[in-house]
């Protein structure tokens, strides 16, 4: 498998998010298309180097756990963490994902490049997040770099 290298494309379609009309389409049509990879997937948040979200999508039937002002918490302070673990990167290789599980709900990052992160919640149950994160949404990821 081809290691997915978010520094490589720095100039990429998400760092177009704030040039145009068109690029609030293209994030538009893209979190619907990473919601469609899996039914387990619940919210879709794209943020951008400080945790603010730019864009995110809800699936219909979901009941959101958070507040709108929690969730952006939880963004701001997840890209934080991120950050502070970069230094460790060197010795351990670049973050391909960060998955973490609670009681009620399961909570993904994913570096897309130095300036976006793509963060979502999928159902508790979902025990083949892994299959999904790496066949399925990087790829996805992987696949609109060049847009």
């Amino acid at each position: 498998m081809k290691e997915f290298n978010r520094y490589k494309y720095p100039n990429t379609i998400l760092s177009m998010a704030s040039r145009n009309d068109n690029n609030n389409n293209f994030l538009s049509t893209f979190t619907k298309n990473i919601l469609r990879c899996d039914k387990s997937i619940r919210w879709i948040g794209i943020t951008d180097h400080n945790g603010t979200i730019i864009k995110e999508r809800v699936r219909k039937e979901v009941n959101f756990l958070l507040t709108k002002e929690e969730n952006s918490e939880f963004a701001k302070n997840s890209i934080i963490r991120h950050k502070l673990r970069v230094k460790f990167e060197s010795k351990m290789g670049k973050l391909l994902y960060a998955f973490r599980r609670y009681e009620n709900v399961s909570r993904c990052i994913i570096p897309i490049n130095e300036m976006y992160y793509l963060i979502f919640t999928m159902n508790y149950e979902e025990n083949d997040f892994d299959k999904i994160i790496m066949e399925r949404i990087i790829p996805l990821i992987k696949s609109e770099e060049n847009f």
